[in-house]
């Protein structure tokens, strides 16, 4: 049933969000690697492997998520995941531009069909940012998404599969669609009898807050399932009070809330670093889900961390952290009918 909302102030507008205001943020984002290291007080110089050449993947981040960085630390976490540097362009043995298999998975135009009894969707090829390791980043979105206006092939398949019980919306980001279509998109699965779960993957809870209005709340929340948000968030950092105003009112509308994490070489290897993630994480209401080992994908080689040095922290972690805030360690590996814990790699 429809729940009501309360709306907390983010920083950046004082009153209610509207759907032009996010989308206004989504459109003013930072494309350009001299702007962006303009605010930051910082010289190409600074940065190491600095390179102008984005390797066929634009630069892409939202203002919101430049104002976390630390101005002048050209090391900053963030500032890591979305600036390209010249190591995208090196040719490394293994990495590959479909690391996990999702063209080979692809059934229908916009529809990936691995794991039994749930199927994911391509909703769109946007994204409010750029992550420099996406394992989609080369990934034919013109060929493989669902369109806006022709979801009919994706839905057909669905339906005549009674053995799927769950649509997860990826992209891209759904969030970045309007209300009115996810609603629309909701609704159409929703009339599938045989779907019991609906899941969402996002990032724009943590690069873009504004997004998370009454209004879209109001849409994820009118339907008869138990819809799971999975949110990424790789550093505590990405987390501050506004990102976690956006999840509270997720949270309030009775959705269940879990975050991937990637594990990156710069960025968040540190213990301390991951105690702080999940710790952060759950006091805006958010379960750790997966800390996800990298994926092979072509230009993100210099971001991978060793398999062991990756187990060494989930058990120091274990040691530090209750149960229920110690993520599953696990690689997607091309072709298997699960994520595979690392445990058994």
């Amino acid at each position: 049933m429809p729940k009501t909302i309360p709306m907390i102030a983010s920083r950046h507008i004082r009153t209610a969000t509207t759907q032009a205001d996010w989308q206004r943020q989504l459109a003013q984002a930072v494309t350009d690697t001299t702007s962006l290291l303009d605010q930051l007080n910082l010289q190409p110089g600074d940065i190491d492997g600095y390179s102008e050449n984005d390797a066929g993947f634009p630069l892409r981040v939202p203002q919101a998520y430049i104002d976390k960085m630390v101005a002048g630390d050209a090391a900053d976490p963030l500032l890591h995941q979305v600036l390209n540097r010249r190591y995208e362009l090196d040719d490394v043995r293994g990495y590959h531009k479909d690391p996990v298999g999702d063209l080979d998975a692809c059934q229908v135009p916009g529809l990936l069909h691995k794991y039994h009894g749930r199927v994911l969707l391509i909703t769109t090829a946007a994204c409010a940012v750029h992550c420099r390791y996406c394992f989609r980043r080369h990934f034919p979105y013109q060929q493989q998404q669902a369109s806006y206006n022709d979801t009919s092939a994706a839905l057909t398949y669905i339906r005549q599969h009674e053995d799927i019980h769950e649509v997860i919306l990826s992209g891209g980001d759904p969030l970045v669609l309007s209300d009115q279509r996810l609603s629309q998109l909701i609704q159409q699965l929703q009339g599938i009898p045989h779907l019991k779960h609906l899941r969402i993957h996002t990032r724009l809870p943590v690069v873009l807050p504004d997004r998370i209005t009454a209004g879209l709340v109001q849409a994820l929340s009118s339907h008869r399932f138990q819809l799971t948000v999975v949110i990424h968030a790789n550093h505590a950092n990405e987390i501050t009070q506004p990102e976690k105003a956006a999840l509270r009112r997720l949270q309030s509308a009775g959705i269940i809330l879990l975050n991937q994490a990637v594990l990156l070489n710069n960025v968040n290897t540190g213990l301390q670093q991951q105690i702080a993630l999940s710790e952060t994480l759950y006091s805006a209401g958010v379960l750790p889900y997966y800390l996800h080992l990298l994926d092979p994908v072509a230009g993100a080689a210099h971001y991978d961390v060793p398999l062991e040095q990756a187990e060494i922290l989930i058990h120091q972690m274990r040691q530090r952290l209750p149960g229920f805030l110690v993520p599953r360690l696990v690689r997607e590996i091309a072709g298997e009918k699960s994520k595979t814990p690392a445990n058994e790699l």
